[in-house]
């Protein structure tokens, strides 16, 4: 995960992993910095000031993929350093966007061939080759600063802290709880504040 900074200090007898990316876009309340201009770059950006972002569908139940069988929308992670999402799903069609994270987050909302159309925790996206996809899950925080605890318990011990914009591996999902591991530290992250991993999705 691309950051400039970081630390680990010890607080209350917790371990607290201090995650800022001096070089990252501010968020709208200015509160922590984001990674985002060190995972997605615009490609030809003259001809992208009135593109928009790909919008992220909206499904009254869960489709299935036509391609592989699987839902719709899913998530998956970046198998690559370097992933082109493209206009349409083929490479005669022009890039939009450069995605730079490997491990990184993304929800596949469509199928077509060998490629998946992609979008990112902002809804910016386009059509991937799979062989750029892996089913490998990560989740990013999606909160101010996230838990992770000894257990899926919300009065279980802190062992660890992350920042918005953390991206880290998940393993298990219960209910309401997810297990997600970054820089060494394991421990259980209130499904909420996570991005990458469905409101009902349950799987070990």
């Amino acid at each position: 995960m691309p950051r400039s900074d970081w630390r680990i200090t010890l607080a209350m007898g917790a371990v607290c992993l201090v995650f800022a990316a001096t070089a990252g876009a501010q968020s709208t309340d200015g509160a922590v910095p984001l990674p985002r201009p060190d995972n997605l770059v615009p490609v030809e950006a003259p001809e992208l000031e009135t593109a928009t972002p790909t919008p992220t569908p909206s499904f009254d139940a869960p489709t299935t993929g036509p391609e592989t069988g699987f839902p719709l929308p899913r998530y998956v992670s970046m198998d690559a350093t370097r992933g082109y999402a493209r206009r349409g799903p083929s490479r005669n069609h022009r890039i939009d966007w450069v995605f730079q994270e490997r491990n990184m987050p993304l929800m596949v909302v469509a199928e077509h061939g060998h490629w998946r159309r992609v979008v990112d925790h902002d809804g910016v996206g386009g059509w991937m080759h799979y062989a750029l996809l892996s089913g490998r899950r990560t989740a990013q925080i999606d909160i101010d600063l996230a838990d992770l605890r000894q257990r899926p318990d919300p009065e279980a011990t802190v062992i660890a802290q992350a920042q918005r914009g953390v991206v880290g591996r998940v393993s298990e999902c219960e209910r309401d709880w997810c297990r997600f591991a970054v820089d060494g530290f394991t421990g259980w992250v209130e499904k909420s504040a996570l991005w990458g991993v469905m409101e009902d999705e349950i799987f070990d």
